[in-house]
């Protein structure tokens, strides 16, 4: 099963790890939602979301102080002997010597964050989403084009890597070359990022492996983008009949999430960036509203009647 370590959460966002003496690479989060238990505080245990991580807020502490030594005693055992991940405090709060005992017996990690509460559940469990999301890997090139992520596909050797790099000499951003890992973080939402050991690297045939990084500086490049629109490029076959005007879009589908597919025709003498520049840009204006295609439309209806 797919899952994160302790040691993973700790870096990521520089927890203060109260309980040193225990592994975090032995705990691994599976769930990606995040429990505050002032419930099991007082002692209901039904329904317990024992496998996601346990944070202790303002209010949780504010609770425990009120609490008698031996009942706290026991609420604390029983939630940490619930095979819990971990115990995250936010604010800076220091857990109390009872608490970092009871860890400390059981092996559960005992942490500590500055953040307030919300933004530190917000943050924990948007990137636990990115982390847990279900992933596939697939042939292309990503990139992003005036914000808009743009998976370009279609077979070896066909030019999508040359057109990635036109498009960072425009002044675009590269997110990965030849393998894109896609990752599913909502019904809505795809995630794509390169693997560790191509990131920032162009294959070109002829010329070798360039490190666009290098070359072209930090702003040509990004980690993660949300997959927008596919582009597929094909060789050209005067048989076949393109849209040509696109009145109703296409679409494709990963890890079950439909995206807006357009086939692009590849003949000499095409520039495939301007192409995907005028992609993006069409459909960041669908989004706002302006369909050039339906415009084309009615402008022909609106003639017709007017000959009638």
């Amino acid at each position: 099963m797919q899952g994160v370590t302790i040691t993973e959460l700790i870096e990521k966002f520089q927890l203060k790890n109260i309980t040193p003496g225990i592994d975090p690479d032995n705990s691994v989060l599976t769930h990606p939602e995040v429990n505050r238990p002032a419930l099991q505080l007082a002692g209901f245990f039904d329904h317990f979301d024992n496998e996601r991580v346990q944070i202790i807020g303002y209010v949780e502490q504010a609770y425990i102080s009120t609490m008698e030594h031996e009942i706290k005693v026991k609420r604390y055992e029983q939630l940490v002997s619930s095979k819990i991940p971990c115990i995250l405090y936010s604010r800076g709060m220091m857990p109390d010597e009872e608490m970092i005992t009871i860890c400390n017996y059981y092996g559960i990690p005992c942490l500590v964050s500055d953040k307030a509460t919300s933004d530190l559940m917000a943050e924990v469990i948007r990137w636990l989403k990115v982390k847990l999301a279900p992933m596939i890997s697939i042939h292309g090139v990503l990139v992003d084009v005036f914000g808009e992520g743009v998976l370009i596909m279609g077979e070896s050797g066909i030019g999508k890597s040359e057109a990635a790099l036109e498009l960072i000499k425009r002044g675009h951003r590269l997110v990965t070359d030849d393998v894109v890992e896609i990752r599913k973080v909502s019904d809505d939402t795809l995630i794509g990022s390169a693997p560790d050991i191509t990131k920032h690297f162009i294959e070109l045939r002829g010329i070798g492996i360039i490190d666009v990084k290098a070359l072209f500086g930090v702003e040509s490049v990004k980690d993660t983008q949300q997959i927008d629109m596919v582009i597929k490029l094909e060789d050209w076959d005067k048989d076949k009949e393109y849209d040509r005007l696109g009145l109703e879009d296409q679409y494709t589908e990963f890890l079950g999430n439909q995206v807006v597919c357009h086939s692009i025709p590849i003949r000499p003498g095409r520039n495939l960036a301007i192409i995907v520049e005028s992609a993006s840009v069409n459909y960041r204006q669908k989004k706002m509203g302006y369909n050039a295609a339906q415009e084309l439309y009615r402008r022909v209806q609106a003639s017709f009647a007017r000959t009638d």
